[in-house]
C-alpha cells in the first residue's frame, strides 16, 4: 500500500489531538473527508508503521512519524509553489513561527484560499481540505504549518520546524 498526503494529513490530526477519544465520523468531518477516506487511510498508515494499535486503539507512531516527516515527506510530498494568490498562510508565514524570523521581502507563502486573509505566494498544501481543517483546529494548522516548513522552507525555517516537531510529537 502507498501513503498518499490525506493520510500525513489524518496522521497529523490524530497527534494533534494528543490521546483524546476521536471517532471516524468526526474525523471525517473536521478533515473534509468521507468516511471511506478515513478508513482506507488508517489501513495505508498501519500499514506503513506510521500508525499503532494498542488495546484495540489507534494512535500514531511518533518516533516513526518523526522520522518520516523530517526525513521523507519533503522528498515525497514536494509543494508546488504558483502566482501570488489570497489565501491561508502557512510554513514561515504562520503563527506558529511568528517573531521567530526576520522577514523577508518577498511574500509570504500561502495555501490558496477563498477564505484566506493574506495575499501571498501559493504554496500546495500537503492535501485539498488541509486549510479547512487547519480553520478547525489551531493544534493541526501549527503541525501543518510546520511540516510546510519542512517541505519547502529556507534553511532556518527547516531547522526551527524540525526542532519544534521534536518537541511537538516528543521526539529526541
Amino acid at each position: 500500500m502507498i501513503l498518499k498526503p490525506q493520510d500525513v494529513l489524518f496522521i497529523l490530526k490524530l497527534a494533534a489531538l494528543e490521546g483524546k477519544p476521536w471517532t471516524q465520523v468526526q474525523i471525517a468531518s473536521e478533515l473534509g473527508f468521507s468516511q471511506g477516506e478515513v478508513s482506507s487511510g488508517i489501513r495505508r498508515a498501519l500499514a506503513s508503521r506510521l500508525l499503532v494499535k494498542s488495546q484495540g486503539l489507534v494512535r500514531p507512531a511518533r518516533q516513526p512519524l518523526l522520522e518520516f516527516l523530517l526525513h521523507g515527506l519533503p522528498f515525497v510530498f514536494a509543494p508546488d509553489h504558483g502566482a501570488l494568490t489570497r489565501g491561508m498562510p502557512t510554513a514561515e508565514a504562520a503563527p506558529v513561527f511568528s517573531g521567530l524570523l526576520v522577514p523577508t521581502d518577498q511574500p509570504p507563502p500561502v495555501w490558496p484560499d477563498p477564505e484566506g486573509t493574506v495575499r501571498g505566494e501559493a504554496f500546495s498544501p500537503l492535501y485539498r481540505s488541509a486549510p479547512h481543517a487547519a480553520r478547525k483546529d489551531a493544534r493541526l494548522y501549527d503541525l501543518l504549518a510546520l511540516v510546510d516548513g519542512l517541505r519547502g522552507g529556507r534553511a532556518r525555517v527547516r531547522s526551527f520546524a524540525s526542532q519544534e516537531l521534536r518537541k511537538r510529537l516528543g521526539g529526541p
